[in-house]
C-alpha cells in the first residue's frame, strides 16, 4: 500500500488544497503533517497572536481531517528533519508542499529537497496554494517581475485561475506516525484581548457572511474607519484557512464596483509575493534606496508604538493593533506614513513592531507595504506624506473611530476630537492626553529636506 506525506505550511484547510489533493491522488494513504518550526521561533516570528491563531487553525484542521477518517500528525523541531523522519516511518516516496516566496521558506524547501533525495524520496512543490496566481505566472517581457502594480494587475486580471478543488470525502492515514499534542490558544501568553478566532470553519463562515452582506458596498465603504466595513479575511488568507483562489472565484461571480475593488486588493497581495519572490532581500533592504539617513528617537518610537503621539487618528489605530492584533488597512498606511515620514524613522522599526503584533503578519505584504509607504518600495510617488488631519476629515469625519479606541477623547465633541490641542487649556488638562510629538508641517519639511538633499 503506497503512502505520501502532505506537509501543511500556510495552507491549513481541506477545501481547495492542491497539496492535500495531490497527495491523496498519488497514494493509497496520506500522512497530513504539520511541523511547529524551530526556525520560525528562532527568527522571532513565533509571536503570541499568530501562535494563538495557529493553535485554533490546527485544532480545526485536525477536526476536519477526523471527520473524513483521518487525523493531523504534529511534530516539533526542524521542518526538514521531522518531515524526513515521518516519511521514513511510513515509507512515503513523495512529500507534497505548497510553494512559498520568503528567503527562509526557500532555504527550508531546498534543504528538505536535499534530505529527501538523499533518502531516495521526492519533494513535489505546488503553486497557487498560498496566492491566487503563482508568483512567476505573469512577468513583463524584459524583467523577472512587475515593479509597478497597475500593469501587473492588468495581466493578473486577464490570466485564468486554476479551478477550485473540492474537499476530500475520505482521508486514510496509516497508523504508524506518532503525533505530538496539538497546541492550545489558552496556553499562549501575551495574546491581544480582542484577537479573532482562527480555523477554516471560522474563515469560511466569515467570508460567506461578508460576501452576502458587505462585499457589494466595499468600494464605497472600505476606507471608512468607523464603519469597519472590510472583510477582515487577511488572517485567514495568511494562514491558508481560506484559499485565495476560491475567494477570487466566488467574489468574481458577483458584479459591481464592490467585488471588483475587493478582488483588486487580493491582486495586491499576489503582487507583493511576486516582488519578494524575485527580490528576497526586500524583506530587510530598501527595494529602491533613497539615501535615507533615518532619525532614531527612542521616546518618539515608543510613543508611536503605544498610541501616544498626540495625533488621535494615529493613536486610535495603534491602540486597535494592540487590542486586536489587527488594524484597518487605511490605518496601517497612515501610521506607517507618520512613523517614516513625519518622524522620519526607519521603516524596518515599524515593520518589526507590526510583525510582533499582527495576526496576519506576512513577510511579503507587511515588509513591502511598509516600503511602499516609506517611499523605498513600489510607490510611484515616493515622497507622498499622509497628513493625519486630512485623513481624519476624509475617513473618520465624525470621530467615531477615534472615540472607540482613545477613551480619553470619548467625551470630546466636534472637530476637536481630532485636534484636542485646540481646546482651552483647562479642558486639555482634564483629558490626560499628550501634546503632539511634532508639528506636522515641521515633520513634513524635515522629511522632504532629508529625502531630497
Amino acid at each position: 500500500m503506497s503512502t505520501s506525506v502532505a506537509l501543511f505550511t500556510a495552507d491549513l484547510r481541506v477545501h481547495d488544497n492542491p497539496v492535500l489533493r495531490a497527495a491523496l491522488d498519488g497514494a493509497d494513504e496520506v500522512v497530513p503533517l504539520f511541523v511547529l518550526d524551530d526556525g520560525v521561533r528562532a527568527a522571532g516570528f513565533d509571536v503570541p497572536n499568530r501562535s494563538a491563531f495557529l493553535a485554533d487553525s490546527l485544532a480545526d484542521l485536525d477536526a476536519a481531517l477526523r471527520e473524513r477518517g483521518g487525523r493531523l500528525v504534529l511534530r516539533r523541531g526542524d521542518v526538514a528533519e521531522e518531515t524526513c523522519a515521518v516519511a521514513s516511518e511510513c515509507g512515503a516516496r513523495q512529500v507534497h508542499v505548497a510553494g512559498d516566496v520568503s528567503a527562509y521558506a526557500q532555504r527550508r524547501e531546498e534543504r528538505l529537497r536535499r534530505l529527501l533525495a538523499a533518502d531516495g524520496r521526492e519533494l513535489r512543490v505546488h503553486d497557487a496554494v498560498v496566492t491566487a496566481l503563482p508568483p512567476g505566472e505573469v512577468t513583463p517581457q524584459d524583467r523577472d517581475h512587475f515593479a509597478v502594480f497597475t500593469p501587473y494587475f492588468r495581466r493578473w486580471a486577464a490570466d485564468r485561475l486554476r479551478p477550485v478543488l473540492r474537499a476530500p470525502r475520505t482521508v486514510r492515514v496509516p497508523e504508524g506516525p506518532g503525533s505530538a499534542a496539538l497546541p492550545s490558544r489558552s496556553r499562549v501568553k501575551g495574546v491581544s484581548p480582542g484577537l479573532a478566532a482562527g480555523g477554516e470553519r471560522e474563515g469560511r463562515a466569515r467570508f460567506e457572511s461578508w460576501r452576502k452582506s458587505g462585499m457589494k458596498a466595499y468600494a464605497e465603504n472600505h476606507d471608512d474607519l468607523a464603519a469597519d466595513a472590510t472583510s477582515r479575511l487577511s488572517p485567514h488568507l495568511h494562514f491558508g484557512t481560506l484559499s485565495a483562489v476560491e475567494v477570487v472565484h466566488r467574489a468574481g461571480k458577483q458584479s459591481g464596483a464592490g467585488p471588483d475593488a475587493f478582488v483588486r486588493q487580493l491582486a495586491w497581495r499576489d503582487f507583493h509575493h511576486q516582488v519578494l519572490a524575485a527580490r528576497p532581500h526586500a524583506s530587510r533592504e530598501d527595494y529602491r534606496p533613497r539615501g535615507d539617513r533615518w532619525r532614531h528617537d527612542e521616546e518618539e518610537i515608543e510613543a508611536w508604538r503605544e498610541g501616544r503621539t498626540g495625533y488621535p487618528l494615529v493613536d486610535a489605530a495603534m491602540r486597535q493593533l494592540l487590542h486586536e492584533g489587527w488594524m484597518h488597512n487605511r490605518a496601517r498606511m497612515l501610521t506607517a506614513s507618520f512613523l517614516t515620514k513625519t518622524l522620519y524613522t526607519d521603516w524596518r522599526i515599524g515593520a518589526r513592531h507590526f510583525l510582533d503584533l499582527l495576526v496576519d503578519g506576512d513577510v511579503a505584504n507587511n515588509q513591502l507595504n511598509w516600503q511602499w509607504v516609506a517611499g523605498t518600495g513600489n510607490d510611484t510617488r515616493p515622497n507622498r506624506v499622509l497628513n493625519p488631519l486630512t485623513q481624519a476629515r476624509r475617513f473618520d469625519p465624525h470621530g467615531d473611530y477615534v472615540r472607540r479606541w482613545v477613551p480619553e477623547l470619548a467625551g470630546v465633541e466636534g472637530p476637536a476630537v481630532h485636534q484636542p490641542w485646540k481646546l482651552p487649556a483647562r479642558a486639555r488638562a482634564e483629558l490626560d492626553y499628550p501634546e503632539p510629538l511634532v508639528d506636522l508641517s515641521d515633520g513634513a519639511e524635515r522629511f522632504l529636506r532629508a529625502r531630497n538633499r
